[in-house]
């Protein structure tokens, strides 16, 4: 029972990453914008995150200093594509690119590294209520967090009138437009608020998930954010559970080694992106669910004066 408990506070801890990751890519996507650098976004803010609490002992200032360097690099990405016109996937396989490299030689000197012991979170009461105590009330505050963001965000999204301009702007900007919407703050802002949120995910990862800095840590996690944002056809709800899905997935491989399951670690490490091509092959033989649900303009250039 014990290690069933802990395959499922694992699967949440590995779940809330790609959550955050994804969150924030589906605001940039439900105002059009497509960022395929989430990875590099997330590596530059696993280093800055990890940087700063070994400077200050500070998680939060850790947090900040991540989602400030996710901001900043999706802010650069989002002047080059709404401004510039700049192919957006090109530019954002560049900034994917681009921050793998970065952040490889700005974490040459934190390799050796290490932060202060982590704080145990623990819910006082519900934490000891056996199996769900520890397998759902002794995680890190984030965790909820991201639980509670993912609920607010669906209300933003569908009950505000800022979430209605948001989603009007990824359905047809021209339109917006001739209302009198700043189309490209709008989309700035959306393209911003997403990068801060990659950032997030990524210093958790270096300051909570795996307390230590490597090179390339982030190891695909943004590739699949970016896919899971499909797998949900852009619902918030749909992005939690998917994200949770796929966590599961991620653990799934370490609770079948400490079983003595004898299968090729090569084979459990792959799991996760197995799954991800499975589920989009899947999803991809609804064409007409996909346009349903896809914002009309996403991906697409928007020139305000044509």
């Amino acid at each position: 029972m014990e290690s069933y408990a802990l395959l499922i506070a694992a699967t949440l801890n590995a779940g809330t990453v790609l959550a955050i990751a994804s969150l924030g890519l589906l605001i940039n996507e439900k105002a059009g914008i497509v960022n395929l650098g989430a990875e590099g976004m997330m590596l530059c803010a696993a280093i800055a995150g990890f940087a700063t609490v070994v400077h200050t002992g500070s998680d939060l200032m850790g947090f900040a200093a991540g989602m400030g360097a996710g901001a900043l690099l999706a802010g650069l990405f989002g002047l080059l594509v709404i401004w510039l016109n700049t192919n957006q996937y090109a530019t954002g396989l560049a900034l994917s690119l681009f921050g793998a490299g970065f952040s490889a030689f700005a974490g040459i000197a934190y390799v050796q590294e290490k932060i202060p012991e982590r704080p145990n979170f623990a819910v006082p009461y519900l934490s000891d209520i056996p199996l769900v105590g520890p397998a759902l009330f002794r995680q890190h505050p984030l965790v909820y967090l991201t639980v509670l963001f993912a609920i607010a965000l669906v209300w933003f999204l569908y009950r505000t009138r800022a979430g209605l301009i948001l989603r009007s702007v990824g359905e047809s900007p021209e339109s917006a437009h001739a209302l009198g919407y700043p189309v490209r703050r709008i989309r700035l802002l959306a393209v911003i608020a997403g990068g801060a949120l990659c950032g997030l995910a990524g210093a958790y990862i270096s300051i909570i998930y795996t307390p230590l800095w490597v090179e390339g840590m982030v190891a695909g996690k943004g590739w699949i954010a970016l896919a899971l944002t499909t797998f949900a056809t852009w619902r918030p709800a749909r992005v939690l559970l998917g994200a949770y899905l796929f966590g599961g997935v991620t653990m799934l491989q370490f609770y079948l080694q400490g079983i003595g399951v004898d299968v090729p670690s090569q084979f459990l490490s792959s799991l996760p992106y197995l799954a991800t091509i499975v589920v989009l092959a899947l999803i991809s033989r609804n064409p007409r669910w996909i346009r349903i649900n896809m914002p009309a303009s996403i991906g697409k250039p928007f020139y305000p004066g044509a």
